[in-house]
């Protein structure tokens, strides 16, 4: 937590104007109790109106100047607080941004949510009430027991008693309640990952009618969260109470023992009034400091967790190569040497031994079953992941020499998810290259088969897009992140079973125009459709992250029976031309149709 104050460095002067001009209406309202003994002595005890009028003056000045002081203080500990959140939070989303993505599977994006959201402002409250209550509270505390102290020493040994005890109880109370605090918020986290995995997959959840059982796990999760939010409110419970029992204690012996003096003729009936009222001072800031210590202790839970992601390397460390020309007739564009990848926390390998080179203007198919390792593969191009033993090289250098923004700058990726962001067409395609013109972006959705669908909106390029592009179809969103990558002209090409949604005649033109580009990059497709990679330069089967063949379409048909297997499957042949290879060729084209 303590590393955290480091943002409050461009308001030192914010976090020093507040507490003073919360002390100096401390201070105001420190003299408050005097004047009132004042009026009780000498202007209600002898019966002098204009001493009252004069004295009533004095309050009311008090309560103007303590009240200017407390605006001023609240206004710029809330600048503060704000300003050291919102340098917190842009701090935290970058830091995030940097992590691999090994390090964000580990935290997982439930718990970063929270610690962006949640987290963040509950440290903004505690900033924001300490520097309001954390020095004007005990000032006002030990400054009535001083005032007491001149008033009466005999009855101001009350106070003596009362604060320590006070203060046992609620720093005690403090200590319990800490860690229960951040047990309370790991079961926000939980509660927090199921509502967003019921957001995201509530079509599955309908589709397999399992209402009724999220719904039970959903409540199982927030029934723990109010368990443990309960339990920690009991304990924290018992402050207000337990402070109140000996404040009033305190006022009956302090009432008490003033009624005897006043009988003695030792203090006047004003001064036991001034007692009583710094009594209740103490009794009113030591709730108001039992509530800052419940909030700081929040606070500090929630800010060691944000501690813990900033700790979090991104486990990569950068190299400082920068992207070089290489004679790209003789030394590949990308090579695997031997390879493995191994998922952090898993038990065995997802690739194993995969070794090949794509040399320049090549393209690379990649096929398998489901699960075989063909994301996984590609992953390792730009860096998402990185080999757990081999090589991964790119234009002869290890991908672990490069700068990673340098890396990725020249690499062009099309993931199976189609995801694009709300806000026009240009936008989104500009997410490639911010600098790129409208003839770039014209060129890029041409290549990509998004021209057709992109003219026949009333906008073209201004075509508003919604969140997640939900008023497209599932082809034309890939069409368009495809087209996103092609912006940046990338000398590395990597269609991560990106076209799915287009149909056999869109993919194959999108293939084609791939090819005729004038830059010739080496493309890696993954799909599962034969017809998409059928004719690659190479191709490559995996079957259980293993290499299961490797060459052109013709080779593999010969020496691969995998492949064939695959291949037979998808299309009719010599030997299997009956009705249900017909009803299977059907299907895969059905399911393969642009909706």
């Amino acid at each position: 937590m303590r590393s955290l104050l480091k943002y409050l460095k461009n308001y030192k002067k914010e976090t020093v104007l507040a507490p003073l001009f919360k002390l100096l209406e401390a201070s105001f309202e420190l003299f408050v109790p005097l004047v009132m003994a004042a009026i009780i002595d000498h202007g209600i005890g002898k019966s002098d109106g204009a001493y009252v009028l004069k004295m009533g003056g004095v309050l009311i000045a008090l309560g103007i100047i303590g009240l200017v002081c407390s605006i001023t203080a609240q206004y710029f500990a809330a600048k503060a607080a704000t300003g050291f959140s919102t340098e917190l939070r842009h701090e935290l989303f970058e830091h995030i941004q940097n992590l691999s993505y090994t390090r964000m599977d580990k935290i997982g994006t439930s718990t970063l949510i929270t610690r962006m959201t949640s987290d963040i402002n509950q440290v903004q409250s505690g900033v924001n009430l300490v520097l309001r209550l954390f020095l004007r509270s005990p000032f006002i505390v030990f400054g009535a027991m001083i005032m007491a102290f001149t008033v009466d020493v005999k009855a101001a040994l009350v106070f003596v008693v009362a604060i320590p005890l006070l203060s046992l109880v609620v720093f005690g109370i403090m200590l319990i309640t800490m860690p229960l605090y951040r047990k309370v918020q790991t079961n926000l986290d939980a509660v927090l990952g199921v509502t967003r995995e019921n957001l995201t997959g509530v079509r599955v959840i309908r589709a397999f009618n399992k209402e009724a059982d999220e719904k039970e796990r959903f409540e199982q999760q927030n029934q723990m969260l109010t368990d443990a939010q309960k339990f920690v409110g009991k304990i924290s419970g018992l402050m207000n109470p337990v402070t109140y029992i000996i404040v009033n204690g305190a006022l009956i012996v302090l009432i008490y023992t003033g009624a005897l003096r006043v009988d003695a003729g030792i203090i006047t009936q004003g001064q036991v009034v001034a007692l009583v009222n710094y009594m209740s001072q103490i009794l009113v800031e030591l709730v108001k400091l039992a509530n800052l210590i419940i909030t700081v202790t929040k606070a500090f839970a929630c800010g060691n967790r944000i501690q813990s992601v900033f700790e979090e390397e991104s486990g990569m460390p950068e190299g400082d190569l920068l992207w070089t020309d290489i004679e790209k007739s003789e030394t590949p564009v990308v090579e695997f040497d031997h390879v493995n990848l191994r998922y952090e926390g898993a038990g065995e390998d997802s690739l194993t031994d995969i070794s090949f080179r794509a040399m320049p203007g090549q393209t690379i198919g990649i096929i398998g079953g489901t699960g075989s390792g063909k994301s996984s593969l590609v992953n390792l191009i730009p860096r998402f992941y990185d080999a757990a033993a081999g090589a991964v090289r790119i234009n002869g250098k290890d991908v672990k020499d490069y700068k990673v923004e340098e890396l990725r700058t020249h690499i062009g990726v099309v993931p199976q998810k189609a995801v694009l962001f709300k806000g026009t067409i240009a936008q989104n395609l500009r997410w490639g290259k911010e600098t790129a013109t409208d003839a770039e972006l014209e060129k890029a959705i041409e290549i990509s088969q998004a021209k057709e669908f992109v003219d026949g909106k009333e906008d073209r390029l201004n075509y508003q897009i919604e969140q997640n592009g939900k008023n497209l179809s599932g082809g034309q969103r890939q069409r368009l992140t495809i087209a996103r990558a092609l912006v940046r002209n990338p000398e590395i090409l990597i269609l991560d079973d990106s076209a799915s949604a287009l149909d056999f005649a869109t993919d194959a033109k999108l293939r084609k125009a791939i090819r005729q580009m004038d830059s010739h990059p080496v493309v890696f497709i993954v799909s599962q459709r034969a017809s998409s990679i059928q004719y690659a330069d190479q191709i490559l089967v995996l079957e259980d992250g293993e290499m299961a063949g490797l060459g052109t379409h013709a080779e593999l048909m010969e020496s691969c029976e995998i492949y064939r297997e695959i291949y037979e499957s998808q299309f009719e042949t010599k030997k299997n031309q009956n009705v249900a290879g017909a009803e299977t060729e059907k299907g895969v084209m059905d399911h393969g149709t642009d909706k």
